[in-house]
């Protein structure tokens, strides 16, 4: 999918929600569990009841990497049935792959090619030859960590190198490397107020925004100093949507929380100075 694919959906939306399908067994309502797939079938109710609110969906592979050969599958049945009734649906594995050459050329095939998503998540840490193979493949994103939610996140991307955190290092080097117009960042709501500096250097890019609702990320704020032209944001939520309810009727509940935040979004598109571009 293309930047523009995925930009025309936002305006047609009113929304640039996307939804984590982190599948816990011991989370899900029980009457699932009676089920021949249960991840699968949690994934496909909340998707039917959500995907005219959202513009994407992220799975967290270590949901189904848990369950051995089952979860994989699960993941498997889950982006080939968003591939074929919502092909309009952006598709982010949130993999977390970090590795070189060769192996992030497998690594990229197995996302890019075999399960067909649009997008992989990648750690920068072993710098451009971890990454630029995934970003060889046409109309596939590559996001990239930059700043991400978790407290560890002062551990090293905080850190100053040469009097310049180690997060600004890691965007400013990565838009050097071959096709990196195809990249994307994670950061994180929970670090707002780093969105500013973060735009001065990476004006243009979309950014995947976890954090928001469960993990106490702010919506305005992060729309405040992170929306660019094109919008440029992925406002992920989880657990606050896919665990909103626990009993028969779940994807209702689901439905209502994505709806909640999919008024907000539309309420500040419609508050901004940003022009209908698709």
């Amino acid at each position: 999918m293309t930047t523009q694919e995925l930009v025309n959906q936002i305006w047609k939306k009113k929304s640039f929600l996307c939804i984590g399908l982190d599948v816990d067994l011991a989370k899900i309502p029980p009457h699932l569990l009676k089920e021949e797939d249960p991840i699968f079938e949690f994934n496909k109710k909340i998707i039917d009841a959500t995907h005219h609110l959202a513009v994407a969906y992220k799975p967290n592979t270590a949901f189904y990497e848990a369950y051995g050969l089952k979860g994989w599958q699960s993941l498997e049945k889950t982006i080939q049935y968003l591939n074929k009734n919502y092909p309009e649906i952006y598709t982010i594995a949130d993999a977390k792959r970090g590795d070189i050459g060769n192996t992030s050329t497998m690594y990229a095939k197995a996302f890019f090619e075999d399960l067909a998503f649009d997008s992989v998540t990648i750690a920068p840490y072993m710098g451009k030859d971890s990454v630029e193979p995934f970003l060889a493949f046409k109309d596939k994103h590559t996001i990239l960590l930059a700043l991400t939610s978790n407290q560890g996140a002062f551990d090293f991307q905080t850190q100053k190198i040469d009097d310049k955190e180690l997060y600004k290092h890691v965007l400013e080097t990565s838009k050097k490397w071959n096709h990196a117009d195809r990249l994307m960042y994670v950061v994180g709501a929970t670090k707002s107020e780093y969105f500013k500096e973060i735009r001065a250097i990476i004006p243009d890019s979309f950014l995947l925004v976890p954090g928001i609702g469960a993990q106490g990320g702010n919506l305005q704020d992060v729309c405040a100093y992170g929306m660019n032209a094109q919008v440029g944001l992925l406002i992920n939520s989880s657990r606050g949507i896919i665990y909103a309810s626990n009993d028969v009727n779940f994807e209702a509940a689901a439905m209502q929380k994505a709806l909640e935040l999919q008024e907000q979004m539309a309420t500040i598109l419609a508050e901004s100075s940003i022009a209908q571009n698709s």
